[in-house]
């Protein structure tokens, strides 16, 4: 069988899932939170069967892909026999800088420069390394595949990706935007065009990728020209504690007139700021969405808020395009908050954006749709995102020399 492991390591948790290929089929899949901890928590589901959960000590990364491996031989909670079954692993690396502008198989060399990667994303490269060293040593032999998730952003032009900085900042610091969620945006953007009975080079579609982290990217003939998040994933729209685009002035302000240090005003823009910090309460967009339910004015301000930047990101980027086919929500706020879908699709009919309220209203949670109105000349497409399908497809395909 071609059972592909894809894992997706972060500083403290390993989510995965066993996909069978070339199907696509998905015969397992878990998480493993608070790994380092005595109380670690082991979440995990065989396709079709009851969820199992357990608190147990998780030391390490190693400890827990051996646990992921024994959970999927588990001869009741397991789908596989053996290590054997397992073809090759697939590995979500967040950021390949220039290095990578595609999925490659892992060895010494590419190690060594997703390592010299480490500072452009220090919260995530180095749980993507010990996620790959763990895989490595548990299952020696195995094909290992690194995909970026910055990849699909690399063929963006120079006018999308350079800042306007002295150019050595560039071509001795390599300081650009680089964009993330490309596996994101590569997925729905494909899918996209499939339901719309499209070719995807023929399309120009904006995707809204919108959970706790958000970006946006504009597709034009299948490729990325330009994403909101930049050199870090700090800059673009409002998020769950980051605040996305500030006036770069007012850092100096904090560490100048309010006496905080670079690493505060640093915790501040990433952890403190976005949702959290407006609503001085909560980083979930769900809390928000309930106050907006019940009229809370506060509330209903974020979300406008909110909605604002993202529609200012639709504008910019349908001019940016020559135009606009689509528009794409997905990831856990665009694919589960209709009333946000509301907000930014409001006044939106000059573009030729027709939202069909009801519809998108009644979307359950999860679902794949057209939320649009027959006469809109855009259409705007609901789609769940599939990150580990693009994986494992990436992962299969270079594992079988495809």
């Amino acid at each position: 069988m071609n059972n592909i492991l894809v894992l997706n390591c972060g500083s403290s948790s390993v989510k995965y899932q066993l996909i069978k290929m070339p199907s696509g089929t998905v015969v397992a899949k878990g998480l493993l939170e608070r790994v380092g901890k005595e109380d670690g928590i082991v979440n995990h589901q065989r396709t079709g069967n009851s969820k199992y959960k357990n608190v147990e000590p998780i030391p390490d990364h190693s400890s827990a892909i051996s646990r992921v491996v024994s959970l999927l031989t588990d001869p009741q909670l397991g789908v596989i026999r053996s290590m054997d079954e397992i073809v090759a692993i697939g590995h979500r690396v967040v950021h390949g800088a220039e290095k990578f502008t595609a999925s490659v198989l892992i060895n010494n060399e590419v190690m060594e420069k997703i390592r010299e990667c480490v500072p452009l994303a220090p919260l995530h490269n180095p749980a993507n390394i010990k996620g790959i060293e763990a895989a490595e040593k548990i299952m020696p032999g195995k094909p290992n595949i690194a995909v970026f998730d910055t990849a699909f952003h690399s063929n963006m032009p120079k006018t999308s990706f350079l800042y306007a900085l002295p150019m050595e900042m560039y071509t001795k610091h390599r300081i650009r935007r680089y964009g993330f969620h490309g596996t994101s945006h590569l997925y729905v953007s494909h899918r996209a065009a499939e339901m719309l009975g499209k070719e995807l080079k023929a399309l120009k579609i904006v995707t809204c990728h919108l959970g706790n982290g958000c970006s946006m990217a504009a597709v034009k003939d299948g490729i990325s020209m330009d994403t909101s998040m930049g050199y870090t994933p700090l800059e673009g729209l409002v998020m769950g504690t980051r605040s996305g685009d500030i006036d770069p002035a007012i850092i100096f302000d904090c560490i100048d007139r309010l006496g905080m240090k670079s690493d505060e005003v640093n915790n501040m823009l990433n952890k403190k700021s976005g949702i959290l910090g407006l609503s001085g309460k909560s980083n979930d967009m769900r809390e928000v969405e309930d106050g907006v339910k019940a009229g809370n004015a506060e509330d209903i301000f974020i979300f406008r808020l909110v909605a604002y930047r993202i529609k200012k990101y639709i504008g910019a980027y349908a001019a940016a395009m020559g135009g606009l086919d689509a528009v794409v929500f997905t990831a856990g706020i665009g694919e589960n908050s209709p009333i946000l879908r509301e907000y930014i699709m409001d006044d939106m009919e000059f573009l030729g954006i027709v939202l069909d309220k009801p519809k998108n209203m009644g979307l359950p949670h999860g679902s794949e749709a057209d939320v649009s109105l027959p006469a809109s000349k855009v259409r705007v497409l609901v789609i769940p995102t599939n990150e580990e399908l693009v994986i494992a497809t990436d992962t299969y395909r270079i594992a079988m020399g495809k």
